[in-house]
């Protein structure tokens, strides 16, 4: 090769040496253009996540990853500006609780909330421990109505703390119903509060005497003028001149139930009975008061039947019939510190009406005073019935101008005529024990059947004395009564007659209970 030619090969050969050069250059500074921009974006997004999350150059510069930091709540906004809020709603009525107002009831003393009481207990009836609430200052007009089980919840609270009142409207009664207010078949059923049951008594009572019966003990109270007791005029009858039908209702009815409480509430001015218990196991009664006429017919203050483990205490009862009047079927009663009259006293019985089986036990009564009343303490038993009457213990009982402060009345009878009969209940047991006070016509009468003499009648600190008023005065009697008299009495017991009947036939299958 001519050195021409080699000089310019070697020209060319540098030529293309420096356009290769400058295109590697290029390429190398597009490169790090393009490097920096993603180092640069980098390092802004950690610079959003805060300092604490570091910057890749240092990640990079330590040459291994550092474990990362826990995230950062982020900060809390401040609330947004208020607008106008919508009122609060009212707040919400417990679940447990139903008011007769919330379900219809007037309350006016006019308008028949009838239905709304049915409305509000079928609620309450639902749920276990809820409260019926009849609210104070109202006054509900309530006929005929029965607050039923057996599918009701348990322990069940009626609040009543206004007034009751019963429809004098002949034809809200029908024929006539043995009850006005009834509580039926129901577990731990509680009637409580400050109210008042009004049953409107007035307008079934004008009959009296025609048609009702009458209490045997009278026929002993001769007035000194020998003229019959005179009864006050009654008042009008009903609305639209209706009468009233002959049945009379008990104001309030407990039935079939278990775990019954009363208090605080008063009954008064009831047709018939004020408050009965039927069937009824673990009854208390206490704190309440019972309110009618003493010459108000037949309306028992508390009456007892087939009732067992009753416990009355702390209670005025005033009626004009018996305070409290225990029947067949009862056993395991305890009466204490209650108030009794006017009435007719606390009486077991009438036992055995129509040659029925009575069965009575475990009875007592004590710390208890009885003011005004026909009779104090007292049995009264049919002739013709069967059973037994024992356990009964009458003490510290503190009688204030009674007529007839202790009764064995073996011979009652309700009607103008009794037909004699040999089958009477048998009694045993029976204890009296500090019974003072005052009486005004006989202040014992022990007057026992002649098949079946009364037997172990105890007497104790018996100290009464006589206070003439209006009536005759008679020494104690006693028939075919046997016990023992532990210490004297005033006046002195002298017919009781001391041991056991000389006769006494053993107890069959007649007496048994």
């Amino acid at each position: 090769m001519s050195g021409f030619s080699f000089r310019c090969l070697t020209f060319m050969l540098f030529i293309a040496f420096l356009v290769w050069s400058s295109s590697f250059h290029t390429c190398i500074a597009r490169r790090g253009k393009h490097w920096r921009e993603s180092r640069g974006n980098s390092a802004s997004l950690a610079k959003k996540k805060g300092k604490n999350q570091g910057n890749s150059h240092q990640k990079h510069h330590n040459g291994a990853s550092k474990p990362k930091p826990p995230p950062q709540k982020a900060p809390s906004l401040p609330p947004p500006p208020k607008e106008d809020a919508p009122a609060p709603s009212p707040p919400q009525k417990s679940s447990t609780t139903f008011n007769v107002l919330d379900f219809g009831a007037k309350g006016d003393g006019k308008s028949d909330d009838t239905k709304a009481f049915q409305a509000a207990w079928a609620e309450a009836c639902k749920v276990a421990a809820s409260t019926m609430i009849v609210p104070a200052e109202y006054v509900f007009l309530v006929g005929p109505i029965s607050f039923s089980g057996p599918y009701c919840q348990a322990n069940i609270v009626f609040q009543l703390d206004g007034t009751i009142i019963a429809p004098t409207n002949s034809n809200v009664w029908g024929r006539g119903l043995f009850q006005w207010l009834e509580f039926t078949k129901l577990v731990g059923i509680t009637i409580q509060g400050d109210g008042t049951i009004d049953g409107s008594g007035s307008v079934w009572w004008q009959d009296y005497p025609f048609e009702d019966p009458i209490d045997n003990e009278s026929e002993f109270i001769v007035p000194l003028n020998n003229t019959a007791q005179q009864h006050p005029p009654m008042p009008i009858r009903s609305e639209l001149s209706g009468k009233m039908p002959s049945i009379k209702p008990t104001a309030l009815r407990f039935y079939g139930s278990f775990n019954v409480t009363v208090t605080g509430i008063t009954i008064q001015n009831s047709p018939q009975c004020h408050l009965k218990f039927d069937n009824c196991i673990g009854v208390v009664v206490h704190d309440m008061r019972t309110s009618s006429p003493g010459d108000s017919p037949n309306t028992d203050g508390i009456h007892l039947q087939n009732s067992k483990d009753v416990l009355i205490h702390s209670t005025d009862l005033a009626c004009g019939d018996d305070c409290v009047s225990i029947q067949t079927g009862c056993s395991n009663v305890y009466i204490h510190n209650v108030n009794c009259g006017p009435g007719h006293g606390i009486s077991i019985g009438g036992l055995g009406k129509d040659n029925t089986k009575a069965c009575v036990s475990n009875i007592t009564v004590r710390d208890v005073v009885i003011h005004g009343t026909m009779t104090g303490v007292r049995i009264k038993t049919w002739q013709g019935g069967s059973g037994s009457v024992q356990g009964v213990l009458f003490s510290n009982i503190q009688v204030s101008e009674v007529q007839l402060p202790i009764v064995i009345d073996q011979f009652y009878c309700d009607k103008s005529i009794c037909k004699n009969q040999t089958s009477a209940v048998a009694l045993s047991g029976i204890t009296y024990e500090k019974i003072r006070g005052t009486y005004t016509v006989k202040p014992v009468h022990f007057a026992c059947s002649d098949a079946l003499p009364c037997m172990d009648v105890s007497l104790t600190t018996i100290e009464l004395q006589p206070l003439k008023e209006q009536y005759h005065l008679y020494d104690p009697f006693c028939w075919q009564t046997f016990g023992e008299l532990n210490t004297p009495t005033k006046p002195p017991i002298s017919c009781l007659q001391i041991g056991k009947p000389s006769s006494n036939r053993p107890q069959s299958d007649h007496d048994t209970c």
